[in-house]
């Protein structure tokens, strides 16, 4: 299969509070936007694209409906400790505070909508430990 493709869509209690959220704190700006669904496209990046689609909305699978969370979405930066310090000064709650991994990442965890999880991250090189499960094409330097 070649995709074309790929973004996560997160279900949503309230869609336009979650699109407020990834819009004023990361970035993103609304390429469609409805009261049951909206996409979102990086202004730094558009291969980076983020929707959300309202819980009960009947495109979602009856089973599936009225779920939200279990979800941690990973973004990639430059630098973690001046995005902490900036989230923090706007009020975001971190969960997990800005840290070192020994399996190769410095980064932190905030509390989104929709119960949510955004892992701030910058790779680093791991422990000698922790570098030999990396492929080596994929080996943090």
């Amino acid at each position: 299969m070649r995709f074309t493709s790929h973004y996560p869509v997160l279900l949503s209690s309230d869609v336009a509070i979650a699109a407020a959220f990834y819009t004023q704190h990361f970035g993103f700006r609304p390429l469609f936007m409805a009261d049951w669904y909206a996409h979102l496209q990086s202004t730094e990046d558009q291969a980076v694209n983020l929707a959300l689609v309202a819980q009960d909305h009947p495109t979602i699978p009856e089973s599936a409906r009225n779920r939200t969370g279990g979800v941690i979405l990973n973004f990639e930066v430059e630098d973690p400790d001046t995005q902490h310090d900036r989230l923090k000064s706007q009020g975001l709650t971190i969960l997990q505070p800005l840290r070192d991994e020994d399996f190769g990442q410095r980064h932190f965890i905030v509390a989104a909508p929709d119960g949510v999880l955004v892992d701030i991250i910058r790779p680093i090189p791991p422990t000698e430990e922790h570098a030999a499960n990396y492929a080596p094409q994929a080996l943090p330097t």
